[in-house]
């Protein structure tokens, strides 16, 4: 099983995404199924964020984890840009952590940039750690020139990862966001890496070289697009399934290793980038 190191922390390399989870009252017995399966199948990080669902995505978080030891879990969860100040902030990660049923977070992102400068954010969520509310903390939706912003501010380096779109068809990260981050030890996750949730996502799963290097591990074209996304050792993957099934596949995917052969013919469909490209958010 492929795994990778997060705030200190050795998980496993695909973790379970939770955006658009919670919103249906009837699907929540689902939802919470396939969120324990994933945990008992070997999962450990649970990504959500007060953004999704206004807060319902945590609510659901919160129940989901109740049977299993909360020191083994990873959880993160993200601040609105609005809310990212020193004065509202503590508040924020507050409710999350009473959504949450938890103490503190293993990981607390910036969603996205906002109007708040970027100094007075990355200050508090450096006093929140401090005081023990989360464990570290991290950005999200952060290009080339938002990084290098960030490692100019003096707790900026304390950064424990960077939450970017990143899947087949979405690549722009590969020409100069993930070097640089490579070189300074700054770990990607993966949002939408099956590209769920993205107009892309029928064109990508028509590809050749896709069903193709599927068809040659015997394994579906969303666990060659997952085993894709972690194949540098420094990425974790967050796919979103309310699915049982989807969920013990997904999972599965960190035992599937592209060989060269694979991923030159995956290039072929889906070319590394020749030049840097704006940031590709959904």
């Amino acid at each position: 099983m492929k795994k990778i190191t997060l705030a200190g922390r050795t998980v496993p390399a695909i973790g379970i995404g939770t955006w658009h989870m919670g919103d249906v009252a009837q699907q929540r017995a689902g939802e919470i199924a396939a969120i324990r399966a994933g945990i008992e199948a070997g999962a450990r990080v649970i990504d959500t964020a007060e953004m999704y669902g206004s807060g319902r995505s945590e609510s659901l978080v919160g129940e989901a984890w109740q049977p299993y030891d909360r020191a083994s879990l990873f959880l993160i969860s993200k601040v609105l840009p609005e809310n990212a100040s020193r004065l509202r902030m503590r508040a924020s990660l507050t409710a999350s952590l009473q959504r949450l049923r938890t103490d503190y977070v293993d990981l607390y992102l910036y969603h996205w940039r906002g109007n708040v400068p970027l100094a007075e954010t990355v200050a508090t969520l450096q006093s929140l750690q401090d005081e023990g509310l989360t464990k570290a903390w991290g950005i999200s939706n952060f290009d080339l020139a938002d990084l290098q912003e960030l490692w100019q501010l003096p707790q900026g380096v304390n950064a424990a990862a960077n939450e970017d779109l990143y899947h087949l068809g979405s690549r722009g990260l590969d020409y100069a966001v993930l070097p640089w981050q490579r070189t300074h030890q700054l770990p990607l996750i993966a949002y939408s890496p099956i590209a769920q949730g993205d107009s892309r996502g029928q064109h990508i799963s028509r590809s050749e070289a896709l069903q193709t290097v599927a068809q040659r591990h015997q394994a579906s074209i969303y666990q060659v697009m997952l085993a894709w996304a972690i194949r540098d050792g420094q990425t974790l993957a967050i796919p979103q399934t309310s699915s049982v099934s989807h969920m013990q596949a997904n999972l599965d995917a960190t035992n599937l290793v592209l060989t060269p052969a694979d991923l030159a013919l995956l290039d072929q469909d889906f070319p590394e980038p020749q030049h840097a490209t704006p940031l590709d958010v959904i």
